[in-house]
């Protein structure tokens, strides 16, 4: 194997290691992301589209490199030619062994890379969105207990006012008391209304929040499924090659 494709190679086991990584179960999105925010990954992040688009471009030439070489070997007049001289024979079914190997090394390679991005993507949204999640939640859980303890005083002030019209008789005219009364109680079926709506716009952010992380939790699975698969595909190859 040439230098080029060992780098190659080496390139493809090297994803495959931080593919497995980021499928440990124990390490949560939340802290690979702390781990995205270190200093040194926002330093880099400047050159780190110049770097991914410039391994695109590497990978795919090696590709196309090796596809051509996969055509050149696999022709019918090549082989017609190796026919007739057994050594030459072996000579072309080994070129074409090697053209091949290095297809599949450059193709998973390729994709490899661009899965690992989107598997970082994913991460990162992912733990945004467990994050807001668990902010709506208290958020909403404050609310709910501040709408109960002001529908309990609501509901204090109802039976105070209702008491204070029993001992006033007929009167016609309320007290001073009972103004004050009535007064609070409409303050306090103001502010119930507006917890009410603020607890009802959290659980209505915090049902999307839980669609959305969801959604990313199938994608992100849906990714690993395709690695393992390609992971397994990659190892019956390489079981070919020995």
């Amino acid at each position: 194997m040439t230098l080029q494709w060992t780098a190659v190679a080496s390139f493809l086991y090297a994803e495959i290691a931080v593919l497995i990584i980021f499928c440990l179960p124990f390490i949560s999105a939340q802290r690979w992301q702390r781990i995205f925010n270190w200093n040194i990954w926002n330093r880099l992040s400047q050159f780190w589209n110049k770097g991914f688009l410039t391994m695109i471009v590497i990978l795919i030439v090696l590709f196309l490199d090796a596809l051509r070489e996969v055509k050149k070997y696999s022709s019918a007049d090549q082989t017609k030619e190796a026919k007739l001289q057994p050594n030459m024979y072996d000579h072309m079914h080994m070129k074409l062994f090697r053209a091949q190997r290095n297809l599949y090394i450059s193709g998973f390679s390729l994709f490899l890379w661009l899965v690992l991005r989107r598997v970082i993507t994913l991460i990162n949204q992912l733990a945004t969105a467990v994050s807001t999640s668990a902010a709506l939640q208290i958020q909403a859980e404050s609310a709910n207990q501040a709408a109960k303890k002001y529908m309990e005083d609501n509901e204090l002030l109802k039976q105070a006012l209702a008491d204070d019209k029993r001992e006033a008789g007929g009167k016609k005219e309320d007290s001073e008391e009972t103004k004050v009364l009535k007064t609070e109680v409409k303050n306090l079926i103001e502010q119930l209304q507006r917890t009410t709506d603020a607890l009802t716009k959290s659980r209505s952010d915090s049902e999307v929040m839980r669609k959305q992380t969801e959604g990313l939790t199938k994608e992100y699975d849906r990714l690993l499924q395709e690695h393992q698969e390609l992971q397994n595909q990659l190892d019956s190859e390489d079981k070919k090659d020995n």
